[in-house]
């Protein structure tokens, strides 16, 4: 049976699974790491991207392959395709000032209506405004702009012809200049930020061949990594994915498209064809990181100090701002710890208030989908954080639903893998591979946890 490849291109590290197409059957992975930090040259990808598939036994027998990325980076190219400077990843909050300003120019229901979000410093939209303000030279010298799954997808159909980039639906959604509603670019919000019309990537459709690799290897289109993973998790109409990484993020699969003025839900595609409402926090599994740090304990362990004590930690609460936060909008944000007492005053509730206040965040951003006529049928809990136990039993108890555990995997190459099988075999949807549905986890519900997590917010917003 063919062989095919997926990639998981994220801030942290590059991630390959090699699958068999038919069943979907792991074969073989490979994994290499990336520099940290808010900005990067990219051709750090291409080097992890190649020792990560080195490490993977290399692309022997594989028939197709795709990229699932990071979302919004901004890879800006000249006219002969060299990388004009570091790209500025998702993470990067310096063009806040400049989202603020975007949003003024026409107003947050217009910037709705026409691609589905309000910008914020993450979008690519921001960054291409700040680099016209910040730095005018580079964005003359800009003959080119893309994301960085389009990038490294570029590079490996061994092109040096920008017309030659292409995307998907998925990851054009998240650039602030894409329809996902009309399915189409929008160039004139383009304009607006950096005052030019550089050459963007086609925008491919969920099967469609993106060409071939230097080997001859069909290559799929890719996507961002968070319609990747709902790929690679089996998500349906109805799933609400929660997902404990490096940030967290929620998003649900949807038949029809959003558009949220409150800036607050991102009215992305997915990689299907359909539509990915989603909320996404600055915060995520650092903040059990964080706390697990100053308490000098292992994850294990900082999951039984939270489970040992009780339900809303005595009154202690910590809002999870640690590095800003994009839901809600405040990017300058700090954390708070709100309500020590002696009583309180243990490493047990200090375990259970940051686990409480990180899954009270990540239910805000539900609520916010909730809003906007999102249907929630099911729950899946998934990323590193999500494997804690801890989490597991604190989100079911503050969402008051079953949480679904699919089985640990590695969802956005999965997910990529998924989808060059699909391109490959042409079948009107994605192989089914997903057989174990996974483990559902139930807790008594805690809604006082939410009020109390809610009054110590408002305090820290204002």
């Amino acid at each position: 049976m063919p062989l095919v490849a997926g990639v998981d291109s994220s801030t942290q590290g590059c991630k390959v699974v090699v699958r068999d197409a038919e069943s979907g059957r792991l074969v073989r992975t490979g994994t290499a790491s990336h520099p940290t930090g808010t900005e990067i040259d990219p051709e750090e990808w291409w080097h992890a991207l190649q020792h990560a598939i080195e490490a993977a036994g290399g692309l022997f027998g594989v028939a197709a392959m795709a990229i699932g990325g990071q979302q919004h980076g901004m890879v800006c190219l000249d006219e002969s395709g060299a990388v004009v400077r570091p790209a500025l990843l998702w993470n990067d909050t310096r063009s806040a000032s400049d989202a603020d300003d975007l949003v003024a120019e026409i107003g947050a229901r217009a910037w709705a209506d026409a691609v589905g979000s309000v910008p914020v410093a993450s979008f690519t939209v921001t960054k291409l405004r700040w680099l016209a303000r910040i730095e005018p030279g580079n964005a003359n010298r800009t003959a080119a702009v893309c994301l960085p799954h389009d990038w490294l997808t570029w590079r490996l159909s061994d092109s040096d012809d920008l017309s030659d980039l292409i995307t998907d639906r998925g990851d054009a959604s998240g650039t602030g200049y894409w329809s996902p509603r009309e399915g189409s670019y929008r160039d004139d919000l383009l304009e607006r930020a950096m005052g030019a019309r550089p050459e963007l990537p086609r925008v491919l459709g969920p099967k469609d061949a993106a060409g071939k690799t230097s080997g001859g290897a069909v290559l799929g289109p890719g996507s961002g990594d968070n319609a990747a993973a709902a790929l690679g998790v089996g998500a349906r109409t109805g799933d609400v994915v929660i997902s404990i990484g490096t940030s967290g993020v929620v998003s649900a699969v949807s038949d029809t498209p959003t558009a949220d003025p409150t800036g607050l839900v991102a009215g992305f595609a997915s990689a299907t064809g359909s539509f990915l409402p989603l909320a996404c926090t600055l915060n995520g599994a650092r903040v059990l990181d964080a706390t697990a740090a100053m308490l000098g304990v292992s994850h294990d362990e900082l999951a039984r100090l939270a489970l040992d004590c009780p339900a809303g930690a005595d009154g202690l609460v910590l809002v999870p701002y640690l590095e800003g936060e994009r839901t809600p909008n405040l990017p300058a944000a700090q954390g708070a710890l709100h309500g020590l007492s002696l009583r309180n005053s243990t490493s047990g509730h200090l375990a259970r208030a940051s686990v409480e206040g990180l899954i009270c965040l990540l239910a805000d951003a539900v609520d916010a989908l909730l809003a906007q006529g999102v249907t929630a049928e099911r729950f899946l809990l998934v990323g590193g954080a999500g494997r804690s136990v801890a989490v597991q039993q604190v989100a079911a108890a503050v969402l008051g639903r079953e949480v679904v555990v699919p089985p640990p995997g590695e969802y956005v190459a999965d997910g990529a893998a998924r989808q060059a099988a699909w391109v490959l075999s042409g079948e009107a949807e994605p192989p089914a591979w997903t057989s174990d549905e996974g483990v559902g986890v139930s807790a008594p519900a805690t809604p006082e946890v939410r009020e109390q997590y809610a009054a110590v917010r408002d305090l820290t917003i204002r």
